[in-house]
């Protein structure tokens, strides 16, 4: 897919990588404010040529230079459709899929509730984000339940996968322990 999809509904326009596509939605406003369907399931598989369904919805609360990731699950895989409702992040995929041609690729876009993007994730791909704002709302829907006996992190900062974060110099991202552990690229296991 190398061009911009559009229904009456949403646009969709490719990524770095070939398969994580950039949803945006139509807008519709006037003076009171804005409506916009979030997702709908024929829309979204007429203009990406995806049927998906989705099993869960996550939302998180992060507060700014926080950055949750990189993961993913070996069992269970999640294809993802994320978005932010407050703030702004920067939002990555890793293609760790042994038989794609952008395996080792990274792809990454600023989501915000402003823009109202958002990042279609499909599974076999590791994914992170950093909050650009003071702080984030993050929501996504996932294709699989979570299975934390199977999940998976990879370093945000593996310098082969070499993901260009846009840290302020000097600034050190806020991480849990698990995050902080993530496997070097040639450690992790893949697809």
């Amino acid at each position: 897919m190398s061009e911009i999809l559009k229904s009456s509904k949403i646009s969709v326009t490719p990524t770095a990588i070939h398969d994580v596509l950039m949803i945006e939605p139509k807008l519709f406003g006037d003076d009171r404010g804005w409506f916009t369907e979030s997702f709908n399931a024929q829309d979204f598989a007429l203009a990406t040529g995806l049927n998906v369904e989705f099993v869960q919805d996550n939302h998180s609360f992060s507060r700014q230079w926080t950055l949750r990731g990189l993961h993913y699950q070996l069992e269970q895989t999640q294809g993802k459709l994320v978005r932010v409702v407050a703030g702004s992040v920067f939002d990555v995929a890793v293609d760790i899929r042994k038989d794609s041609p952008t395996y080792g690729k990274w792809a990454g876009v600023e989501l915000s509730a402003q823009n109202h993007k958002q990042l279609w994730i499909p599974a076999g791909l590791a994914h992170g984000f950093l909050v650009l704002s003071e702080s984030a709302e993050f929501l996504y829907k996932t294709t699989d339940y979570y299975h934390p006996q199977s999940e998976v992190c990879l370093a945000w900062n593996d310098l082969q996968v070499n993901i260009e974060w846009p840290l302020p110099k000097g600034i050190t991202p806020n991480m849990n322990a698990k995050d902080s552990a993530g496997l070097l690229w040639d450690a992790a296991p893949k697809f």
